[in-house]
């Protein structure tokens, strides 16, 4: 497992620029620039009438195996990598996770999600589920998922391997830093 990286955002002038502008628009646009399929498959809206334009922040997960992963990791807070990309998040950044698609895991829950829009965090995209339902739907943070869970990663089959590294999220390329455009009609790149 590693630690996160700083990461380099992009320009406050280039993100507000964007703000105003609509996934759909900035996929037909980035389309027309060559760009193939900037927008994901899989994370949906879950909260109608949120739009976002942030930098990302990336948490990669990994299936676990016993020879890389074990519980007794997780007995101390501080090496869990999950809390590892909230601990680096600045206003306006937006956390992207590769889940690998999976629906049993729950990434983060209320306490983080709690955490992470303490810090001014525009969003989370994850590529998967989060748990904790009726009390993330309190905090009224954007979200694009794929579902929810009663679970947590590690009590299921996935683990956090790493910080601020290139992921693959709904089908996309996410470097960290990326600028990311996400509203009702999905998530863009």
């Amino acid at each position: 497992m590693t630690h996160a990286p700083d990461i380099t955002r992009p320009p406050k002038d280039l993100i507000d620029a964007l703000s105003g502008i609509g996934a759909a628009t900035v996929s037909g646009t980035l389309g027309h620039m060559g760009f193939r399929n900037p927008h994901m498959v899989g994370p949906v809206a879950q909260n109608h009438g949120k739009s976002i334009v942030g930098p990302a922040l990336t948490l990669q997960f990994m299936p676990q195996r016993p020879d890389l992963f074990t519980e007794g990791e997780y007995a101390d807070p501080e090496t869990q990598l999950h809390r590892h990309v909230l601990y680096h998040a600045q206003e306006g950044d937006v956390v992207v996770v590769d889940a690998r698609g999976d629906m049993s895991s729950g990434v983060f829950g209320d306490m983080m999600s709690t955490y992470f829009k303490g810090r001014g965090g525009a969003g989370i995209v994850i590529d998967g589920c989060m748990r904790d339902r009726p009390n993330v739907e309190k905090l009224d943070l954007p979200l694009w998922l794929r579902g929810w869970t009663p679970n947590y990663h590690v009590q299921t089959s996935i683990y956090p391997n790493a910080v601020n590294v290139p992921i693959a999220c709904g089908g996309v390329t996410v470097i960290p830093g990326d600028i990311i455009v996400a509203d009702d009609d999905g998530v863009v790149v």
